[in-house]
């Protein structure tokens, strides 16, 4: 046996596409070549509006609904800058292994999570579909860290169970003139 989660709610998650983001020129005749960072490993940003403030350039898979348990630490806690409020948030998400596989979010070769930094919290549903929390983007709530636990249940056939993901806020990017 190993295990379930306690109290499960659904998690709409949009995983980042970097080779769909890599393939695109974001600035057309720019000095931009794509919309991927490779040295950072996220998305470029770009102030496609002149409006002074340089939003992601993001390309994301279809979301997915994916069973959790929820442990909130921090929704928009106030968090005070010269320039306004900017809340903070962060929130943990544990996914059991027998749903991310059942969903296909599994690398077969390699074993690894397919939910992985830079992906994005969408909202959150009742196991019945019903909304409970919608996360306002921007700032939107991101994977900061994706880490297997629960190594070794089950006696026959030792394995994994858990994936803890920690989500949080991220400050909007400004373009400097």
């Amino acid at each position: 046996m190993r295990g379930r989660l306690i109290f499960p709610f659904l998690a709409e998650l949009y995983r980042l596409d970097s080779q769909a983001m890599a393939m695109t020129d974001p600035d057309g005749a720019g000095p931009l070549t794509g919309g991927y960072d490779l040295d950072f490993k996220e998305p470029v940003l770009l102030d496609a509006d002149d409006d002074g403030v340089a939003e992601p350039i993001r390309r994301e898979y279809p979301p997915v609904r994916v069973p959790c348990q929820v442990e909130p630490e921090a929704l928009e806690a106030l968090r005070m800058l010269p320039s306004g409020n900017t809340p903070r948030s962060n929130i943990d998400l544990v996914f059991h292994f027998k749903d991310i596989e059942r969903l296909g979010l599994v690398d077969a070769a390699t074993g690894d999570a397919l939910i992985r930094p830079s992906d994005r919290l969408g909202a959150l549903y009742d196991v019945m579909g019903d909304l409970v929390q919608a996360v306002r983007t921007p700032p939107g709530l991101y994977v900061t860290q994706a880490r297997p636990s629960g190594f070794g249940l089950h006696r026959q056939r030792p394995r994994r169970n858990l994936l803890i993901v920690t989500f949080q806020d991220r400050p909007a990017g400004r373009v400097l003139a």
